[in-house]
């Protein structure tokens, strides 16, 4: 979803661009930091980042989730209470870093698809992810009917961009992103894929 709404941004913006698509996260989120004209996509956009980017968005929102499989009794009222349980999250994640955060010490994969095989084979009892992020990676790999047992928090997603970026460039990708969000572009692209 991201990926189709970065192409048509930068499409309608004229602005001349590489995409990639590669993991591990944490590597191109340093590279994002360190080296100027890139760029990190989809990124959450949390107080301790504000300073470090120049910021293209909102590309969508972004629901922290625990996931649970469709049979499982699991219910929960809290983040707290998710202690007790086996939970799966993607390295380098603000989520997984908001887990870690909490003292809930998450088992990390390096792609976050590895999380639905781990959750449907009872690795783990929970993966906590991002919502539509996890149903659509799910769904990709042949899995539905997932349950959610606790939204615990939630951010908006955008383009992170090295700070060296011109200023006029990053205009230029907002206001595209703007009017593709006015003309309903958002819409129609997120209906292609949820």
């Amino acid at each position: 979803i991201a990926a189709d709404i970065v192409r048509e941004m930068f499409k309608r913006a004229g602005v001349d661009y590489t995409l990639t698509l590669r993991f591990p996260w944490e590597r191109i989120y340093g590279m994002a930091l360190e080296q100027p004209n890139y760029g990190v996509f989809v990124t959450a956009r949390l107080p301790e980042r504000e300073e470090l980017f120049k910021w293209v968005g909102p590309i969508g929102p972004d629901d922290w989730v625990l996931l649970a499989r469709g049979d499982s009794p699991i219910n929960l009222t809290s983040l707290d209470q998710a202690r007790q349980y086996n939970i799966g999250a993607y390295k380098g994640d603000a989520i997984a870093e908001h887990l870690d955060g909490q003292g809930l010490q998450p088992q990390l994969a390096l792609r976050d698809q590895e999380n639905v095989k781990k959750l449907i084979d009872g690795k783990i009892d929970l993966w906590a992810t991002g919502d539509p992020a996890g149903r659509y990676l799910a769904r990709q790999d042949g899995v539905t009917g997932l349950k959610r047992v606790l939204r615990f928090d939630s951010a908006e997603l955008y383009l992170a961009l090295n700070k060296q970026v011109a200023d006029e460039t990053v205009q230029k990708l907002q206001k595209a992103l703007d009017q593709m969000r006015s003309e309903g572009v958002i819409d129609e692209i997120n209906a292609r894929y949820l």
